[in-house]
């Protein structure tokens, strides 16, 4: 292998690598090995679409007990100890005993979380190729191209193809935190780490009012961000900026978030609530809503999980028969038209393949709760089959 290199402008350049095109026998090995990782893949795909299925049918299972049990709680100001280890749904104010700050910039707020964003001006290289032959050779043309950009990662400019002139830090003088408030309410309870996790409807906290810091010259306000430059337009690489964040309004700041919270009443906390099925409830919404709403809520956000995962499934399984199949395309790749028509052959026949194997999978996902459906989608998987045989010349008796 051979490459060079061309300038094409002051941030880009561009490098050609050319390697000879590998032989029959070469293409049939690479072919063959990656049949074998098609066949894992279909394993693979086969389980995802199987355990979506049970996944799915123990989810539903799992909201239709929690519906029926279900106690609302109504406005009150003590404890119900008859609901306690019973599920329970209330809507009520978020509360928080102290106000989260940060000492560093003088930025505090009462909520549940305080997030400290931190980005740095860095160097940030692209790429683009493309393949041609030339003179019985592959050559690869790419175009490295360097911006400078806010970026939260650490980017490692040593991994450049051009490193000199494109230099980054080697690390963040500020660095990204989330504080969380050691104890959250809401009524008359208080929520379990698992509930307080789901408070992530974040927005950016406003810094009018913030001046510029007397003590550290470099510490500029602009647009809610701290930039530690004087001249937060005109950024150097390696210049930071910091954005602060909140989730959960709690307090004096404006008005507390109200929170919709289905879960287990345990003495003053509110903690999961394990089902029949096997599943665990402990659900929050940030918004007012009655029971029956966060149940509604839920059960539309597992059908859309279940709907992509069977998705994911089938073009993973789609992809799978693919690399399966790819030699009998390398064995007549050296004749052009035949090499078009077989193409085309093998994707009709990856499609109907994929098709019918993932519901096949589905259909067996479906056997333990539902046999008369997994009957009918076993049915529907073999309908390529059955027209395909349809279609063959019935055999002549003599």
């Amino acid at each position: 292998m051979s490459s060079a290199t061309t300038f094409s402008g002051k941030d880009s350049h561009k490098r050609v690598r050319s390697h000879s095109n590998p032989g029959f026998l070469q293409r049939l090995g690479d072919t063959a090995g990656g049949t074998l990782v098609g066949v894992g893949l279909v394993f693979l795909s086969i389980y995802i679409l199987f355990t979506n299925e049970g996944r799915a049918l123990r989810t539903a299972s799992s909201l239709d007990e929690g519906l029926s049990q279900v106690v609302s709680l109504g406005t009150f100001s003590s404890h119900d100890f008859q609901n306690n280890n019973r599920l329970v749904h209330l809507s009520a104010p978020l509360r928080t005993s102290k106000t989260l700050h940060d000492p560093n910039y003088g930025v505090e707020v009462q909520a549940v979380k305080l997030k400290r964003h931190v980005e740095m001006y860095q160097w940030v290289e692209y790429q683009e190729s493309k393949d041609y032959q030339e003179n019985g050779e592959t050559k690869t043309e790419t175009t490295y191209t360097y911006n400078t950009e806010w970026k939260s990662e650490l980017i490692n400019s040593r991994n450049f193809d051009k490193e000199i002139g494109h230099q980054n830090p080697s690390a963040m003088a500020v660095e990204s935190v989330t504080v969380v408030a050691p104890q959250v309410q809401v009524g008359p309870f208080t929520l379990s780490e698992g509930l307080v996790e789901q408070i992530n409807n974040f927005q950016t906290l406003s810094l009018t009012g913030f001046t510029s810091s007397d003590s550290d010259p470099f510490l500029t306000v602009h647009d809610d961000y701290f930039y530690h430059t004087r001249q937060p337009k005109r950024p150097e690489v390696g210049d930071v900026r910091v954005r602060f964040s909140f989730a959960g309004l709690s307090g004096d700041d404006g008005p507390a978030q109200t929170v919709s919270v289905v879960a287990k009443q345990s003495g003053e906390r509110l903690v999961p609530f394990k089902t029949k099925s096997g599943d665990v409830l402990e659900i929050l919404y940030p918004e007012e809503l009655s029971a029956e709403e966060v149940f509604m809520k839920e059960r539309q956000h597992n059908s859309m999980k279940t709907w992509g995962l069977r998705a994911a499934g089938w073009a993973l399984m789609f992809i799978a028969v693919q690399m399966t199949t790819r030699i009998i395309y390398t064995l007549v790749d050296w004749v052009p038209i035949l090499r078009d028509l077989v193409s085309v052959g093998l994707k009709v026949f990856a499609f109907c393949v994929s098709s019918s194997l993932s519901l096949l999978a589905i259909a067996a996902g479906w056997f333990f709760y539902r046999p008369l459906m997994a009957a009918a989608l076993g049915a529907l998987a073999l309908l390529p089959v059955l027209l395909a045989r349809s279609g063959l010349p019935a055999k002549k008796h003599l």
